[in-house]
């Protein structure tokens, strides 16, 4: 990129923060705008940003999702998931594997000549969702809270859990196209499954206790708190990384660790998330239109358009109703929470690690369906999330409440990007 596109990007951002608390209330979401102008920033239009450039949108979207990772993870309370969280608890369960599987069962009937298990490595791509392409969906206040918490719990952790179970499909796709004796693979996936939780607990633990420390004696600042998130994450990737762990996992569970640790000094850490944090995310999505979408629109055929429409429907709605069995929720509940469950920034970085370094056989296959089902999902859930909301509401609202027990049950707000509600029952 030169001197002008860096220019117009920071123009961009200033500007539509100028309007931006004023389009949270209408169908239009922070990232449907960052991706538009991202294409008009792309070899498609203006040229200002040169198309397959990967290395810029790598080094943007993986330090993005290190602090998605970590902030997610910090969020979520582990008391209060083992007693009150049990819907998440289902929808990770029971319904993140049937989604998994689902998805790659549609993957060998849509595209016979892909292989088995790169067909479960596009699944598991798939397979986590980002609230954050629809925030009305978990910040309404019409909404149940329960019904917010179950969203925001399982877009909080399905990432972290979902990148393990991509590692061994990796390991077994690579297996079955190069030549390497079985202790190779098993050497690879123990090193990154079991190095990269065990230096993020480490971290996470150390870390936390050392910022308690430190705020409870008056020593750190408010803005050294929220740098904290950074530096702990970063951290925790790279010296992962270093023994030959996976950062990402390292990452997600240093969040984990972290924010139950220090719980009490944990509002900076969302304060973090959302703004340095929200920046990178924002832009990882400007990127992708810059950069990824110009090569699939080239590319685009009626077999990735189905897969992405089956994937954003039917694999994501059947394992969520499944999933929900004897909870006692109403139909428009279930069909509320298996329609959002949009596929975002953790989609996009998964992808591109297994397209630039990996040289899989089916590997277009992969990279063009994701980036059009991370395009629809955008654009779909983007413009159904306000709208989505109120009918949702409006339903349960012309329910008796008798009917609806099951949804206004009272469980503990935990924080969500763009909201700093502690835990309070909601």
């Amino acid at each position: 990129m030169d001197h002008l596109a860096f220019g117009l990007i920071a123009a961009f951002v200033v500007l539509y923060g100028v309007v931006s608390k004023r389009l949270q209330s209408t169908i239009i979401s922070d990232p449907m705008v960052f991706v538009i102008f991202g294409f008009f920033l792309s070899s498609s239009v203006t040229g200002l940003i040169a198309g397959k450039d990967h290395i810029l949108i790598n080094i943007v979207a993986t330090l993005a999702l290190i602090l998605i990772l970590f902030s997610d993870a910090s969020r979520i309370n582990l008391g209060l998931f083992k007693t009150e969280q049990d819907l998440p608890k289902r929808l990770l369960g029971v319904g993140l594997p049937l989604t998994i599987f689902l998805g790659v069962f549609m993957g060998v009937m849509i595209f016979t000549e892909l292989p088995l298990w790169q067909a479960a490595i596009l699944a598991t791509i798939l397979a986590p969702t980002d609230a954050a392409l629809a925030q009305a969906v978990i910040n309404s206040e019409r909404v149940p809270g329960r019904i917010r918490q179950a969203l925001n719990v399982e877009s909080g952790l399905n990432d972290g859990i979902c990148f393990p179970i991509l590692l061994l499909f990796i390991s077994l796709a690579a297996a079955s196209e190069v030549n390497h004796p079985a202790s190779y693979w098993i050497h690879f996936i123990v090193f990154q499954l079991i190095l990269g939780p065990i230096v993020g607990i480490i971290i996470g633990y150390v870390g936390g206790k050392l910022v308690l420390w430190a705020v409870n004696k008056d020593w750190m600042s408010g803005n050294f708190q929220r740098l904290s998130v950074l530096g702990l994450s970063v951290m925790a990737y790279f010296f992962a990384d270093l023994v030959g762990g996976n950062g990402f996992m390292s990452a997600f569970f240093a969040g984990l660790i972290f924010g139950n640790v220090a719980r009490q000094v944990s509002s900076p850490i969302y304060d973090f998330g959302e703004a340095e944090g929200e920046l990178f995310i924002l832009l990882t999505f400007m990127l992708f239109g810059a950069i990824m979408l110009p090569e699939t629109i080239g590319n685009i055929s009626w077999r990735y358009i189905l897969y992405a429409l089956v994937s954003l429907t039917l694999v994501r709605m059947i394992p969520v109703a499944i999933s929900l069995i004897r909870k006692g929720l109403s139909t428009p509940s279930i069909l509320y929470i298996g329609w959002f469950g949009p596929r975002g920034a953790a989609s996009i970085l998964y992808v591109l690690l297994v397209v630039d370094k990996h040289d899989f056989s089916g590997g277009d296959i992969i990279f063009n369906v994701t980036v059009t089902t991370v395009l629809l999902s955008i654009f779909l859930h983007g413009l159904t999330a306000v709208p989505g909301a109120n009918v949702y509401a409006s339903a349960i609202d012309a329910i008796s409440d008798k009917k609806k027990d099951a949804e206004i049950k009272q469980v503990s707000q935990l924080p969500t990007r763009r909201s700093h509600k502690n835990h309070k029952k909601g």
